[in-house]
């Protein structure tokens, strides 16, 4: 419509319409701003400001609130001074927009400003808004027009127009004066999450680990020189309407920090940044979380069979088959050994001229201190494996026997342990093997065999299995 632009223009110059008892509180009276974002999109605002209140009821507009705030959170209390006593809150999200400011002037007058393109010359006239359904109808003296050719000029702004989100309270202290107040609200729209970059050594046997969090604010509002906490963990939350996502999103913008200081906080984990941030709305940021050298790490190699294949008559059951390249560590001692928030690790390893590529990458949950880390980075390459049904036989008291040969070939020159896990179905026992298993629990069995630098092992083995 030609007037969005007309109308933005005389936003500006227009005076905007208040309560006659309203006192603005924007971001300049604020005194300190602390945010803690959890991991389900949301985040717990605390916004200290300095009021001045007069004798008897006070309306207040606390403007800079987040525009996707949790209105039936908010709670306002004093810091000091003689107190007050809460009476009412509001919160106007009809923004002040061309089209709002329209549709507030439904069965009102505007003026409509045509210019003549060959004299330049203006005209005015007076019209009543009848419509702004799918357009705009105009009713003139002597006709109606839908649609508005030429610019619409506004006596005024409605009172329940905003410039910005605003949370407006009623409130009644015992007498007039400053005080100090905290307004503390729920908002959606905020978020983050933890990645690890995670680099081997030249000899893989040893890692250094890097923690970044990731910041995602869509909350509608910036937040500057805030005090920034991290909640790790998961929170029974009860269901509310899911609201639309903002749409387009800054790129990620790096703010390298010192380290996030962890403590224990209920039963989750708490991290705070130890200097003031400022996260800008529809921003993605980064903040250093954790750095660690030197972590000895173990590559494992892992073939994984299937609890089908004890449960019938089969012949090749799979040729090539390449065992998963797992690398575990400890998160204990030294830099580490403290817990990590659930997120995702990428690692690298250098190549002959000292560049660091991509292995490989997983996501790790909420890991404690001293729990042991083990990230699935691929497949393995040069290792492949035959796995073969030599025999499959019913025996009496409901139960079968089953016979099967692995062979594992190692193209690498340098000789390598493969675990070999076999899911086990019902009550089952191995009755002969070539190499000796080890029972990993109720429900399987683990065999670890040694292949040759470029060579090859067999591991050949015949379980018995009632069900």
């Amino acid at each position: 419509m030609r007037t969005a632009v007309s109308v933005l223009a005389l936003l500006a110059s227009l005076p905007l319409s208040s309560p006659a008892a309203e006192s603005p509180s924007g971001p300049e009276s604020r005194t300190s701003l602390a945010v803690t974002i959890y991991n389900d999109g949301q985040a717990l605002v605390k916004d200290a400001r300095r009021l001045d209140l007069a004798a008897g009821p006070n309306t207040i507009a606390f403007r800079e609130v987040a525009a996707r705030i949790r209105p039936e959170t908010a709670s306002l209390r004093s810091l000091g001074g003689a107190g007050f006593s809460l009476v009412e809150q509001n919160f106007d999200f009809d923004l002040l927009t061309p089209n709002t400011l329209l549709r507030k002037f439904v069965g009102r007058q505007v003026t409509v400003i045509r210019t003549n393109p060959a004299t330049g010359g203006e005209s005015v006239e007076r019209a009543t808004v009848l419509a702004t359904n799918e357009g705009v109808v105009l009713k003139y003296p002597d006709r109606i027009e839908t649609g508005a050719a030429g610019r619409l000029s506004f006596d005024s702004v409605p009172a329940n127009l905003r410039e910005r989100p605003t949370l407006s309270v009623t409130l009644h202290p015992p007498k007039a004066g400053p005080q100090e107040a905290e307004l503390m609200y729920l908002t959606q729209g905020m978020g983050w999450k933890a990645d690890y970059i995670a680099t081997l050594e030249a000899d893989g046997r040893l890692m250094n680990l890097a923690g970044w969090v990731t910041l995602t604010n869509q909350s509608g509002t910036a937040y500057e020189g805030a005090r920034l906490q991290l909640v790790a963990g998961t929170l029974n939350r009860v269901p509310e309407p899911r609201l639309a996502m903002a749409k387009g999103m800054a790129m990620p913008a790096a703010a390298p920090a010192r380290e996030m200081k962890e403590e224990k906080l209920f039963e989750y984990h708490l991290y705070t940044l130890d200097q003031p941030t400022t996260i800008l709305d529809n921003q993605v940021k980064q903040v250093a979380l954790l750095s660690a050298a030197a972590i000895p790490v173990e590559k494992e190699y892992e073939l994984q069979g299937a609890a089908w294949y004890y449960q019938g008559r089969y012949a090749e059951i799979g040729r090539k088959l390449k065992p998963s390249v797992f690398l575990s560590f400890e998160n204990k001692g030294g830099e580490l050994g403290k817990p990590l928030p659930q997120g995702t690790v990428r690692v690298y390893s250098r190549d002959s001229r000292g560049g660091a590529q991509l292995v490989g990458e997983d996501a790790i949950a909420h890991t404690a201190r001293g729990e042991k880390l083990r990230l699935r980075l691929g497949e393995a390459f040069d290792i492949t494996a035959d796995r073969v049904q030599t025999d499959y036989r019913s025996l009496p008291g409901n139960a079968w026997q089953s016979s099967f040969r692995i062979e594992i070939r190692n193209a690498d020159p340098r000789p390598v342990t493969v675990k070999v896990v076999e899911p086990m179905p019902g009550d089952w026992k191995v009755t002969e093997e070539s190499h000796r298993h080890a029972k990993l629990g109720s429900g399987a069995a683990g065999w670890n065999i040694t292949v040759p630098g470029e060579g090859r092992a067999t591991l050949e083995y015949t379980t018995v299995a009632r069900w």
